[in-house]
């Protein structure tokens, strides 16, 4: 719901990593060239008008010459942006290399993909893509082996809901004894939803339509007679994409009523700016409630009676100076994820009739690896700790915190975990750089898992290697680094190489599968992914490393990052490209306006670029926890330092750029990149081509069809490889 999807001085915060391979430098060849020639031709850029726009912040005047391009509605925004995609649509269809590409990610994505089974009542559900179905589809079956098999159907099919592959299937919510789903629509990849129900037993929907309904996943009573969710008041009509959403309720929808009727349940009259996600405990007796800001360290947790509505709320956390997170409950015992006192996270058990802190007892101790995810299984919880920017699984009792591994395929991600507390056997994805995601089994008791389902491959995993090194930021702080290449490839001075990262709001970067990357591993590129500052690798000291006044650390840190990959041997500027989403592409126009010679090519993608005035646009304001705000004179100063927007210098030799957003994205508008893409056209002294590539009928990244993603990815990487002179 932030970005998706949070600062002590540098030097001291944040861990001394050890990774598993140290890293080696070793010289550049002699032999290799200074320099690469680009493949890409130069253009004339379209004609982007200015105006006479200038912003008093505290004082300072700041310039927003393409104020205009906010209004994504407008004919002449309308115009500019078909403009803006011809020019780039000439450049890219020319690129010898972007069919061949769009053939081998179409290979590439043409296997089936499965979730993890989960199991309600008597109904198990799954997503499964069959390889090229613009979109997934939810599965049901009556047990965990027909997802494997023959014996599912289906469930929800959007595939039947557009011709173009842009509705999509959101969130999807059975009831307890899964006779009924609530799920909902996203159309054209915006973040709003309307919810509808569908009987799981005859395959039809109920009359129930509830609209407005966005970061919220419904949450059943437990007898199926209806589900609590948020939604906010409707915007103003033709401002769904711009308007700040504020103001969210809790409401209980009961089954058959109209929307009009639901009961509201919460809300935050004085603080239009606090959010509420709702959930039922396990055992069906209590509604749980917690409020939150944007930031994803803090938040309000309280819980009441289910089934009666004039009890009062128990606070178990009224204080935004820490998180507590839902695990489970024994009754009036519940189990909480928190970092208070605890920076990496521990697990509490909190009693109803003594919520007071001082009467909360540690059932697991803060580890020396970050805790990102607890579940509580019969009566074992399930941890997910981070170790080096990897995924380890362990089992711990509730009445001890003896911690019993479970043994995972290797170096990678777990995701996917479901389920409730009665579950014997809990099912779950992983995945790898160079592997996508497996399912595994896992039993309770033994803490053994196996696999329930393979992925079929279209390339050898073997191939190619992941290692993890370690390099020193700006300031010092040691930062590890994933490294994937073929095996056996060794440094030459001039190696392809892409740099991707994220580096915020507490979200760790993991090794993870992107099809997209295999078809430059295979033509010899390396790809190097840092654990930056801002993220939540190990735990929320190295998250506010990287926030408010200290976001620069996460700039520096990538830009070290760059440096070591030139100066180990790997790879030079002009073999250099950059890359990241969201955050991460705040991240690549931040690293470029501020070291734009140390890059061949930059491909930010749907980034936050504008830091002014980001706060503006719908759920922008959610993220000044993470950045600050620069209606605050302090916070400005800083802001202003780094935004990318207003960092761009008119006569600079900036690195061939692709800008990347989407003409439907409502959660950071795309009026970011398009002021960013035309002040960065107009600046530009360089030869490189500066293009936008302006995704129609799509939002911020869910709900992207198939063949979206693929087309996406061929163009990417054409212009990545053409910009670095790789054939």
């Amino acid at each position: 719901m932030l970005l998706g999807a949070a600062l002590l001085p540098a030097c001291s915060a944040g861990p001394q990593p050890a990774p598993r391979a140290a890293a080696t430098a070793t010289p550049a060849s002699a032999s290799a060239p200074a320099t690469t020639a680009s493949a890409l031709p130069a253009v004339r850029y379209p004609s982007t008008a200015m105006v006479e726009q200038v912003d008093d912040y505290h004082g300072v005047l700041v310039a927003d010459p393409y104020r205009w391009l906010e209004d994504d509605d407008s004919p002449q925004t309308a115009s500019w942006i078909a403009e803006q995609n011809a020019l780039t649509e000439s450049v890219l269809g020319n690129l010898p290399q972007r069919e061949p590409l769009r053939a081998r990610l179409t290979e590439l994505w043409n296997t089936p993909r499965l979730s993890p089974p989960v199991r309600h009542g008597g109904l198990w559900t799954w997503s499964r893509n069959d390889g090229l179905q613009a979109q997934s589809v939810l599965m049901a079956g009556a047990g965990p082996e027909a997802s494997t098999g023959e014996g599912g159907r289906v469930l929800i099919d959007p595939n039947t809901w557009s011709a173009d592959g842009t509705l999509a299937l959101g969130e999807a919510s059975p009831s307890r004894d899964g006779r009924l789903v609530a799920y909902s629509i996203s159309e054209g990849g915006s973040d709003w939803r309307t919810l509808h129900v569908r009987d799981a037993l005859e395959g039809r929907d109920t009359p129930d339509e509830l609209e407005w309904v966005k970061f919220s996943t419904p949450a059943w009573r437990h007898d199926g007679s209806g589900f609590y969710y948020c939604r906010y008041p409707p915007p103003p009509p033709g401002d769904t994409r711009k308007g700040a959403n504020t103001n969210m309720k809790l409401y209980f929808h009961r089954l058959g009523d109209e929307q009009s009727q639901d009961v509201l349940v919460h809300e935050n009259a004085s603080e239009p700016t606090w959010n509420t996600t709702a959930f039922v405990s396990d055992d069906g007796e209590w509604l749980v409630r917690s409020t939150w800001m944007g930031a994803p360290d803090r938040n309000l947790l309280h819980v009441r009676p289910e089934g009666d509505p004039s009890a009062p709320w128990i606070a178990l956390n009224d204080g935004w100076d820490t998180d507590l997170d839902y695990v489970g409950n024994d009754g009036e015992r519940f189990y909480l994820k928190t970092r208070l006192d605890a920076p990496r996270s521990r697990i509490v058990a909190v009693e109803l009739r003594h919520p007071e802190r001082s009467a909360w007892t540690t059932v697991v101790p803060e580890q020396a690896d970050a805790l990102r995810g607890a579940w509580l299984f019969r009566d074992r919880l399930l941890l997910a700790y981070l170790h080096d920017a990897h995924d380890r699984l362990v089992l711990a009792g509730l009445d001890s915190g003896a911690l019993q591994e479970v043994e995972l395929p290797g170096m990678g991600t777990v995701s996917g975990v479901d389920g409730t507390r009665e579950d014997g056997t809990v099912y779950f994805g992983f995945s790898s750089f160079t592997e996508p995601a497996l399912v595994e089994a896992l039993d309770i008791a033994s803490g053994t898992a196996s696999v329930h389902w393979r992925p079929e491959l279209r390339f050898d995993p073997n191939d190619f290697v992941t290692e993890q090194v370690v390099y020193a930021s700006r300031d010092g702080t040691r930062v590890p680094m994933f490294l994937v290449h073929r095996r056996g490839l060794q440094p030459d001075g001039g190696r392809p190489t892409l740099l991707q990262g994220y580096g915020g709001f507490s979200i760790a970067l993991t090794p993870t599968f992107n099809a997209a990357l295999i078809p430059f591993l295979e033509r010899g590129g390396l790809v190097a992914q840092p654990s930056l500052r801002g993220g939540g690798e190990y735990g929320e000291e190295w998250h506010q490393a990287g926030m408010l006044e200290r976001k620069q650390n996460v700039f520096d840190d990538f830009i070290a990052a760059a440096e070591w990959l030139q100066s180990s041997g790997w790879t030079r500027p002009d073999r250099l490209a950059i890359s990241g989403r969201s955050n991460g592409g705040l991240l690549v126009g931040a690293a470029l306006t501020q070291r734009p010679e140390l890059f061949g090519c930059a491909v930010p993608g749907v980034g936050v670029m504008d830091m002014l005035r980001f706060h503006r646009f719908t759920i922008g304001w959610a993220w000044m926890p993470e950045y600050g705000s620069a209606d605050d004179p302090a916070q400005f100063a800083f802001l202003r330092a780094y935004s990318p927007l207003q960092n761009i210098e008119p006569g600079t030799r900036y690195p061939p750029t692709l800008v990347l957003t989407a003409d439907h994205d409502d959660r950071v508008v795309p009026a970011h990149s398009f002021k960013f893409g035309a002040a960065l056209q107009a600046a530009q002294a360089g030869p490189g081509p500066v293009l936008l590539r302006i995704e129609t009928r799509a939002g911020h990244g869910a709900g992207k069809s198939v063949e979206m993603r693929i087309a996406e990815a061929a163009d990417s990487t054409a212009f990545i490889l053409a910009a670095l002179g790789q054939s």
